[in-house]
């Protein structure tokens, strides 16, 4: 580009090459067009030409196969290059083709999908490693269920143990709640609790969740991560800002408190693009725009069933709060389910019969809801297991009783007839009368 800057300002071909300090020639030769710029001349036969087509053939029955793998093949067939040689002919010539079922989406054209207000939510599981040690029921791994909004860019979430039916059901109404009210569309990817992964056909269980709410359930086609774009930055979102920065002493109750502060406060800020003009606008303005429809007045009655273990103290842990049952099943496992708008919390054994049933605690309270005949028979309890004898002295001298004694002759083959107990006394003399009678018999 200079050499040619300065041969348009009427430079000789001697004065650029001087100044840029390379050969006239060379200069000459990129002037008039004899050179390219950034094509270099091969210093020999190209080695690869005789294998280009056989790789093709290789490359179109199997996209995935490895250059280490096509390079053992030709090898085998002649060829004498470098294995940096065959894979840069390789990716000058463009011969791998692009396989379109494993193609990541980057990159694709990629069409601007309208979302109307009030249209659509779309909906979410984000998994989330690492919980607290204290959050009870949470073994390794948390689910938080985010719905957004997918005109305005509201989002919400709310955490869960598991990512079944019956917490997905809950969760729901509770996300809804928080966006202010219900969409049209209900969108979700093929997860198990709402459509059938392979099919894509919406589950008897979930339609009932459909109909009671009034949507309709959009299922994305498989490996089409763009249709619910929204819902996958606020993934990436709570992800990033709020669960990675997470205190480790910080209850349940905190965990989802802090996440709503989140989204009102930072998230709802957000300024978006509304036209092709350029006019701006927040998250929170425009959510304020989405035409939703109130909640109906009770969560779908599912049923949340976990299971727990009772601690020492008769008391079951539930969604930050604990709740007792019989001193006599401490250690043992129970069940613990609540329908979903009923004001009731169950304590339930494998056969299904029911310990205890108290009134439900709003979440993560770190309230202990205890019944008085609970809490007398734990007190007749641990009273019945104290003791006032002392304990042993650890330096106390306690030699062999009797029976050690007795067992250790046993052991040494000692006969002690004092200790040892008389064995069975055989006569044969009985034998031998009962013989002398069959000789006598007719």
């Amino acid at each position: 580009m200079e050499a040619r800057a300065l041969r348009t300002q009427g430079w000789s071909v001697s004065a650029i090459a001087r100044h840029l300090g390379r050969d006239r020639k060379t200069i000459r030769a990129y002037l008039s067009g004899q050179r390219t710029p950034g094509v270099r001349s091969p210093s020999g036969p190209d080695r690869f030409e005789r294998y280009g087509r056989y790789c093709v053939e290789r490359l179109v029955e199997d996209p995935h196969l490895w250059a280490t793998a096509l390079f053992d093949e030709v090898t085998a067939l002649g060829y004498v290059g470098g294995y940096s040689s065959f894979t840069r002919a390789l990716r000058m010539r463009g011969l791998r083709p692009a396989c379109e079922p494993c193609r990541p989406t980057h990159g694709w054209p990629v069409a601007v999908i309208d979302h109307p207000a009030g249209a659509e939510t779309q909906w979410d599981w984000l998994e989330l490693p690492d919980p607290p040690g204290h959050w009870d029921g949470y073994d390794g791994k948390a689910f938080l269920l985010v719905g957004a909004l997918a005109h305005s860019g509201k989002w919400r979430g709310q955490l869960a143990e598991r990512a079944d039916g019956a917490h997905l059901a809950d969760a729901l109404h509770r996300v809804a709640g928080q966006l202010g009210g219900l969409t049209r569309t209900w969108r979700f990817d093929r997860m198990s609790s709402v459509a059938r992964p392979g099919t894509g056909e919406v589950t008897a269980s979930f339609a009932a969740v459909a109909k009671h709410y009034a949507v309709s359930v959009a299922v994305c086609p498989p490996r089409r991560g763009n249709r619910k774009e929204v819902v996958e930055k606020a993934n990436h979102t709570a992800a990033q800002r709020w669960w990675r920065t997470l205190p480790d002493d910080i209850s349940l109750g905190e965990a989802q408190t802090r996440l709503e502060v989140f989204c009102a406060a930072k998230t709802d800020s957000r300024m978006r693009v509304v036209d092709n003009e350029g006019t701006r606008a927040s998250v929170a303005d425009l959510a304020a725009t989405e035409r939703l429809r109130p909640l109906p007045p009770a969560a779908f009655p599912a049923t949340v069933s976990v299971q727990r273990t009772v601690r020492a103290q008769a008391l079951v842990a539930f969604r930050g709060n604990r709740y007792s049952v019989p001193p006599e099943l401490a250690g043992a496992k129970v069940t613990v389910t609540h329908r979903l708008g009923a004001a009731t919390v169950d304590d339930v054994t494998a056969s299904g019969t029911v310990l205890a049933r108290h009134r439900r605690a709003p979440d993560g309270a770190c309230a202990t809801i205890r019944t008085d005949e609970h809490a007398t028979a734990l007190q007749v309890a641990a009273l019945a297991a104290f003791s006032t004898v002392p304990p042993h002295r650890r330096k106390q001298r306690i030699p062999p009783g009797p029976g050690a004694r007795a067992a250790a002759a046993v052991l040494r083959g000692e006969s002690d007839s004092a200790t040892s107990t008389p064995g069975p006394v055989i006569d044969l003399a009985v034998y031998a009368a009962a013989a002398q009678r069959r000789r006598n018999l007719p």
